[in-house]
């Protein structure tokens, strides 16, 4: 593919694509950040998602997670490379029409929108069938909309609210995930329970009990697990301090995955023997009630309820600026663009509330499937948007290295055979959807939505604003990188 992107004459990097931050409350503060980059990863695919995960691949699971939870660090520091190179609210879309085509940024920003609406109707059905942990007799679609209607209500005040609700809702999952981390080490270490050991990794069925493609055929489900995760390129525009906030979280995520995902599973399957889990239980409830602990099994239910309560807030916080950001280049309809006294941007939020209320009638109709179906759509818009995120990055650093555009203090190790590495993995994913029924549909849908984005791009494309600075002729930007371009900066 030939990437053409705007020509003209040199303005400063800051100068255009600001339309998606301007006017929003720069309210998020580091602990904020630091905060949204756990809590957007860790929700109903961790909780709930991976007793499906665990009974497709056994011990394996850790396998799968920890090769994805590589392509997912690698995935965020070309974000963060972007990042710092120009911050920008709604950046997938910004960067994907900058150094790809508009077409791309079309595509990339309403794409981005649908995968956090139908994890929003994701989240709010895991929401009805926690509540009824202990109200058995509610029908499942009531606690669904009460959350949606209370989170949605929330970030119509402002983004600080916004910022605390999601700091406090992560708190609560890390001090539990480390609390059962923890409590399931002693019971390991000291034999408080019969059967707890690490040997349950490997003696029931050995470690790949489902063959090698197990591994393989969870990767649906882990890759959904990690949707959320590239959440700071929608928050960039509204950090305090992008340059210290934003690569201070990306470079912990590699550890966050190695303890949230890869520790706490680990220490579940020696618990309890993989194939002793149920399906149709959140492993973490299912383990802590059976060490004996009273209560554990409510207490851990009302963490995972939390869980689903902070995805679904990211949801709702996010979408609502993809549209104002939208608006701003009119690629969506004007009003959109407009925010509240709060300096939020109500009517764009209003807007992805009405369509996850899809979501609730979902639950009404069919409750059962619904889960598997929604996650799998929201995993092929998820590696739609990181696919797109790598190739922009890819295309940046063609730039950089012919000096038209500055680089970033912030660098993707091993450019561009890393971008090459994460783009077939994501290719191999989304092959992989086609082995499972009820996965399949996911790719289905997804030439429905291409054909609805042609003619949306099609009819309003003469509209459009670009969200892009022009290029610099070759070699106004004099580095290292630009005269030699195997040269690398300290990582």
């Amino acid at each position: 593919m030939t990437v053409q992107p705007n020509e003209g004459p040199v303005q400063p990097v800051e100068a255009a694509g600001t339309v998606g931050a301007e006017e929003l409350h720069r309210g998020l503060k580091e602990r904020h950040i630091q905060m949204i980059a756990i809590g957007g990863a860790i929700g109903v695919g961790l909780f709930l998602g991976s007793a499906s995960a665990i009974q497709k691949a056994g011990p394996s699971l850790l396998l799968s997670y920890a090769v994805a939870g590589v392509v997912i660090f690698l995935i965020m520091r070309a974000l963060g490379e972007l990042l710092l190179y120009r911050p920008v609210s709604g950046a997938f879309a910004t960067y994907a029409e900058e150094f790809v085509g508009p077409w791309a940024g079309f595509v990339t920003a309403w794409t981005y929108w649908l995968m956090w609406v139908v994890i929003a109707m994701a989240e709010i059905t895991a929401v009805g069938i926690y509540v009824q942990f202990w109200f058995p007799s509610v029908p499942q679609w009531l606690p669904a909309l009460i959350a949606l209607v209370v989170l949605f209500g929330v970030n119509l005040i402002a983004v600080g609210l916004f910022g605390e609700f999601e700091f406090w809702f992560a708190m609560i999952k890390v001090v539990t995930i480390i609390a059962m981390i923890l409590l399931g080490l002693a019971i390991i270490i000291f034999g408080l329970r019969k059967g707890a050991s690490f040997t349950n990794l490997w003696s029931h069925g050995g470690f790949f009990p489902k063959g090698l493609d197990g591994p393989f055929l969870a990767l649906q489900i882990v890759m959904f697990a990690f949707l959320g995760v590239e959440l700071l390129g929608v928050t960039a525009g509204e950090a305090q301090n992008p340059e210290k906030t934003i690569p201070s979280a990306i470079n912990k995520v590699i550890y966050r995955i190695l303890l949230f995902y890869i520790g706490a599973l680990a220490v579940i399957m020696s618990l309890v023997a993989w194939d002793q889990l149920s399906v149709k239980t959140s492993p973490f409830v299912l383990v802590f009630a059976k060490v004996g602990i009273p209560a554990a099994a409510g207490i851990v239910n009302f963490v995972v309820l939390t869980a689903a309560l902070s995805s679904c807030n990211s949801g709702i916080f996010s979408t609502g600026r993809m549209l104002y950001t939208l608006a701003g280049y009119r690629q969506a309809p004007a009003p959109l663009r407009k925010v509240s006294r709060q300096k939020v941007p109500a009517l764009g939020m209003t807007v992805s509330f009405t369509v996850m209320l899809l979501g609730v009638v979902i639950n009404y109709l069919i409750p059962a499937q619904a889960f598997i179906y929604i996650t799998s759509v929201a995993t092929v818009c998820g590696l739609f948007v990181w696919g797109m995120t790598v190739f922009a990055h890819l295309c940046y650093r063609r730039y950089v290295n012919s000096g038209r555009l500055p680089p970033s203090g912030y660098r993707l190790p091993g450019a561009p055979v890393t971008n090459w590495f994460v783009l077939a993995f994501l290719t191999l994913v989304l092959v992989l959807l086609g082995f499972s029924k009820d996965t399949r549909i996911a790719l289905y849908a997804a030439p429905v939505w291409a054909a609805i984005m042609l003619v949306a791009y099609i009819a309003s494309r003469s509209q459009h604003l670009p969200a892009a600075p022009p290029l610099a002729p070759e070699g106004t930007y004099l580095h290292a990188s630009a005269v030699n371009p195997g040269t690398e900066p300290t990582i």
